[in-house]
């Protein structure tokens, strides 16, 4: 195993691509040499990196000679496009977009709850959606105990789903509407500041959106349990970031509150957030910049024996992007599955 990685991001300016950036020096990530791609529009800027300034370049068809590892975050449509040549070139990509997703060869990892999986890649490897890697998370260490017979959630998502120029767009509308003003709205169809409003992506025949259905169809992915009945509502809300999930979960049996507090004060990527007496729980502010799912108000659904109710509040840019992405890295390397197995994808 190699004691350095040639690595690439794709999408480097971006809110995420940032964050790889932090996080790839923070954890001491092997890396050898970095390179910093991008569109054409951003080519020539230049970002930190362990007190080094490294330029960003448009990506071509040669940015992936002799690199191991790319990290992309630029979008599905960037994904569908590079990803692929990216594998041709000899690398393995970990994609934080949803082109691959759903795809059979593609294993859709979240290392708290199926590591394992890593090691089925044909050279790329999929980062879940921000809302699904934040409920898996907290899901899983019950799921394992005793399986989920139906979970219900509903999102609360902030600005920062949906990149960098939608926080600054809130700010500004924030402004706007205090100065009487009309709020802009280019990133988003209707103000989101002083505001709420259901996910804005497309729906569906049965009225469901796309942010709805990657919750569904990947958690039964992430889980290997095809018949798990899910169902969410995804909302958008006037938070710059982090994004919060209330969860319903129904067992078979009744789950105790207490063990549920037990398993999941122990479980790895989680940090208990509970204080009754003062009514304080898991909230966006606090769990931004924490790479940690906090999760707290876990009480018994009055409603039925077998109900179990939670609350939580995570990172999106972080540990819902940029922080599974380079944790799949480090078990990639950590396993020796960083290399590209015969028959690529």
């Amino acid at each position: 195993m190699s004691d350095s990685y040639r690595v690439a991001i794709l999408g480097a300016t971006g809110a995420v691509g940032t964050e790889l950036l932090e996080l790839l020096e923070t954890r001491n990530f092997p890396v050898g040499e970095l390179k910093l791609l991008a569109s054409e529009f951003s080519a020539g800027k230049t970002l930190k990196f362990k007190e080094q300034s490294l330029q960003v370049e448009a990506v071509t068809n040669d940015s992936f000679n002799k690199v191991d590892l790319v990290l992309a975050s630029a979008g599905a449509s960037v994904s569908k496009v590079w990803a692929k040549k990216a594998v041709e070139a000899g690398a393995v990509v970990i994609d934080n977009s949803s082109a691959f997703r759903m795809d059979s060869q593609v294993p859709l990892v979240v290392p708290e709850v199926n590591p394992e999986a890593a090691a089925l890649h044909k050279g790329i490897v999929a980062n879940p959606n921000c809302t699904t890697i934040l409920m898996s998370v907290a899901v899983w260490p019950l799921h394992k105990i005793q399986p989920v017979q139906r979970l219900v959630v509903a999102t609360y998502q902030s600005a920062s789903g949906a990149g960098s120029r939608a926080m600054a767009e809130m700010k500004i509308q924030a402004q706007e509407i205090l100065d009487g003003k009309t709020p802009t709205t280019d990133i988003f169809p209707y103000p989101l500041a002083f505001n709420l409003f259901p996910h804005n992506s497309q729906l569906n025949e049965q009225g469901y959106c796309q942010e709805e259905m990657k919750m569904l169809d990947e958690t039964r992915k992430i889980f290997g349990s095809k018949e798990l009945r899910i169902t969410a509502t995804c909302i958008r809300v006037p938070v710059l970031r982090a994004h919060s999930e209330a969860i319903n979960l129904e067992f078979a049996e009744p789950f105790s509150v207490v063990k549920a507090r037990e398993v999941l004060s122990q479980a790895p990527g989680v940090t208990l957030v509970e204080n009754w007496q003062e009514n304080y729980f898991p909230m966006p502010m606090v769990a931004s910049g924490k790479d940690d799912v906090l999760v707290g108000r876990i009480r018994q659904d009055i409603s039925q024996a077998e109900g179990l109710e939670l609350w939580l509040s995570g990172d999106q840019v972080r540990k819902g992007a940029a922080l599974n992405a380079v944790q799949i890295a480090e078990l990639l390397v950590a396993k020796n599955w960083l290399r590209i197995p015969v028959g690529t994808f």
